[in-house]
């Protein structure tokens, strides 16, 4: 069988395809000199920041877990510890972020990790036809229903983020 090149997807792209989810691709030419992701994301695409989100991975209580939150902000680190019945949270390490996800820092899907981790959506993605996620590669944002996100990741919902609540 041969192999998959990848070109032909991510794993955050083929667990979408898996599912039958429905999803639009916005790869663009990633910048390294672009001082956020996200933001960077929201200009080349042409899209409102509040529908970009970012995943960043967290360390509660000894633990990695995900936050999705829009770009035009930032996570709440306590709000995010609550979310998960947890004391305390603080970002994870870089090194064992990519470990756990399979994936490079600036191109963390919340979708198709190599370990899933609990995650946790910013309650203002429910307000929102679509929003977009780094498709697991740096310049390549996918635009998805929040409800499929927050399925296919067995995601709960929290005001987590920073922006308006």
């Amino acid at each position: 069988m041969a192999r998959k090149q990848p070109s032909q997807g991510t794993p955050a792209t083929a667990a979408l395809a898996a599912a039958g989810v429905s999803f639009v691709s916005h790869p663009y030419s990633h910048d390294p000199a672009a001082a956020s992701y996200g933001l960077e994301a929201a200009q080349v695409i042409g899209v409102d920041p509040a529908r970009v989100f970012k995943t960043l991975m967290v360390d509660v209580d000894g633990r990695l877990a995900v936050g999705v939150v829009p770009v035009s902000g930032n996570l709440d680190l306590k709000a995010m510890a609550a979310a998960l019945g947890a004391k305390k949270a603080a970002m994870a390490d870089p090194a064992a972020a990519e470990r756990r996800t399979g994936y490079v820092l600036g191109g963390i899907s919340p979708l198709g990790q190599r370990q899933p981790s609990p995650t946790v959506v910013d309650d203002t993605a429910l307000d929102l036809n679509t929003i977009l996620v780094s498709g697991g590669r740096r310049g390549l944002d996918i635009e998805l229903s929040p409800a499929d996100l927050i399925r296919l990741t067995g995601a709960r919902t929290a005001p987590i983020g920073t922006g308006k609540h």
